[in-house]
């Protein structure tokens, strides 16, 4: 960023002075890797920082046939998250939400009500930490024991954020099907839904159509605790 008055460089939030969450140096990240000897990063420019992070990296890259070339990407960093499959293995339930999202809904969606798994980003906790405060949240359920199931990069063209996928049964008796939860100070209105899993296996490309909902929901299906033999 330069001053147009002189040509000096004004300094820029995130980089030389703190942003609104108080952060420097985010023109660092990804400088020092070297665990790829066929990729060399060369440069890192902060695009924003207003919450989350954009940033803008050229590195040079070896192709399997030898040549290098000089390369730019967009990524988008904002953080790392959890979700979890809450489920009743004897009702054969599924405890889901649904929120509004102006992200998909300026993508095409309908309404932008999305029915999604209970999730968030880590913020400063460990993954397990993140998903039993983000579960309580968004369902105003309690969890118990959890079952890590695996990790996946969402979206790897674009965004860092890697998401750490969890499972848990709950008491079905706890629950009340279209109550309200979420956090009010974040501007969360989110619904509480318990659905038949044979109901959401049916919905989904039809009205579930959140990625880490499938995917939990195909975990459970195929490998997890809905599986006919075990």
């Amino acid at each position: 960023m330069t001053d147009e008055t002189d040509g000096e460089r004004m300094p820029q939030p995130g980089v030389d002075v703190p942003d609104r969450r108080g952060r420097t140096g985010l023109d660092r990240v990804g400088r020092d890797l070297d665990r790829n000897p066929r990729v060399r990063v060369r440069d890192v420019r902060v695009l924003t920082s207003n919450w989350y992070v954009t940033r803008v990296t050229t590195f040079d890259f070896e192709h399997a046939d030898g040549r290098w070339t000089t390369e730019e990407r967009e990524t988008y960093d904002r953080g790392d998250g959890a979700c979890i499959l809450l489920y009743d293995l004897e009702e054969r339930t599924v405890l889901l939400t649904r929120q509004f999202r102006f992200p998909v809904y300026v993508n095409g969606h309908p309404d932008g009500m999305l029915i999604e798994t209970a999730a968030g980003l880590l913020d400063e906790d460990d993954p397990e930490t993140a998903i039993r405060r983000e579960a309580e949240e968004e369902t105003g359920h309690p969890v118990g024991d959890v079952e890590h199931v695996f990790d996946a990069y969402m979206s790897p063209g674009s965004v860092t954020e890697k998401l750490h996928f969890f499972a848990a049964p709950y008491v079905r008796g706890t629950v009340v099907d279209g109550a309200r939860a979420g956090l009010a100070d974040e501007g969360e209105d989110i619904e509480v839904l318990e659905v038949s899993f044979d109901d959401a296996i049916e919905r989904i490309g039809r009205d579930i159509v959140d990625a880490k909902t499938i995917m939990l929901l195909q975990w459970a299906a195929l490998r997890g605790p809905f599986v006919p033999w075990r």
